[in-house]
């Protein structure tokens, strides 16, 4: 695959293993807890649509997907690498969900670190980005919390299942900034600790 490759990261309190088929049931189980796909301003399939995501995501040559596990326990979300430039090393982060009983905890603040520490410093990035729906405020205050500076907003980017346009924020940290963020990540997991 190159640059980026897929591979297993683990933390304490979470475990990311790269996106299977054998994934599908466990993945609908743990979107069911909270109906995320319901939510307008987030793109996260139903139970329904789950075998087409895992697939589109597998078939992707620029995509690096994770399942979301507790550390020896259930898989509670996914979330990827997209956008991979490896000739520019930068990647999007990204189709990160979770199921709602572990939305605000350790799991999405280890997560990120995993990610963000494999892009910087086993990769050496230049650069990682985020994009999210302008009208996700929750989405942008969990961005912003990582340290990630806002880039500018998309007019007009995208256009959703639904026909309606989406205006996309868009969120970047570079190398210079990695390790501020990190001990701002290490920080706030040693408080869930």
């Amino acid at each position: 695959m190159g640059w980026l490759d897929s591979t297993r990261l683990q933390g304490e309190h979470v475990v990311l293993e790269p996106l299977a088929h054998e994934h599908v049931d466990a993945l609908c189980t743990a979107v069911r807890d909270g109906e995320a796909w319901r939510l307008w301003v987030a793109d996260v399939p139903s139970p329904q649509q789950m075998r087409a995501y895992v697939e589109t995501a597998l078939a992707s040559t620029d995509q690096r997907a994770f399942v979301v596990r507790e550390r020896g326990g259930e898989i509670v979300g996914t979330t990827r690498f997209y956008g991979v430039d490896a000739g520019n090393r930068r990647a999007l982060i990204g189709y990160t969900w979770y199921a709602a009983r572990v939305r605000r905890t350790a799991i999405n603040s280890e997560s990120k670190y995993l990610l963000l520490s494999y892009l910087f410093d086993d990769n050496e990035a230049i650069a990682a980005e985020f994009r999210t729906h302008s009208m996700n405020t929750a989405s942008r205050r969990a961005i912003e919390r990582l340290g990630a500076k806002q880039d500018g907003v998309l007019r007009s980017h995208q256009i959703r299942a639904d026909g309606t346009l989406r205006d996309t924020a868009v969120y970047s940290i570079i190398t210079p900034e990695w390790p501020a963020v990190r001990a701002n990540l290490r920080s706030r997991l040693a408080g869930d600790a």
